[in-house]
């Protein structure tokens, strides 16, 4: 892990660079992809979604949301994921709802940099280790 600096833009930029993005996300599908079949069962993104450690609360008074809430918490991000209602999750699923969760992080964060932080390897800081690396080659 580790804190950085990120913003809007940073994100949006990342995500527009079809290359950088698609590459990033097809290396990130795969590591989900656990039994290398080409689709994301839900079993595979809630292992992931656990690996996140939401916290719920304040910072000061956290909250752990009962097992049967996950449960339903994590069952509505993968039907998010799953449009075609199938049970699974295409690799162009999950690139087109990634996209979509992205640049709504975009949208809220705005212009503002704001410190974060992230997990390596997370589409994030990706997007931070794109933008150093382009400001550093300038």
């Amino acid at each position: 892990m580790s804190v950085e600096l990120l913003d809007g833009a940073t994100i949006r930029d990342f995500v527009e660079d079809e290359s950088s993005f698609n590459g990033s996300v097809e290396g990130y599908f795969a590591s989900l992809d656990t039994d290398s079949d080409g689709l994301l069962s839900y079993d595979e993104m809630a292992r992931e979604l656990e690996n996140l450690r939401a916290h719920f609360g304040d910072g000061v008074d956290e909250v752990t949301p009962a097992p049967e809430e996950l449960r339903r918490l994590y069952g509505s991000l993968f039907a998010q994921f799953d449009h075609d209602g199938d049970g699974t999750v295409d690799l162009e699923e999950f690139r087109s709802e990634t996209k979509e969760m992205l640049l709504a992080v975009a949208n809220g964060l705005g212009s503002v940099p704001v410190q974060m932080v992230l997990e390596e390897g997370s589409l994030l800081k990706m997007a931070v280790d794109r933008e150093s690396a382009k400001i550093a080659s300038s």
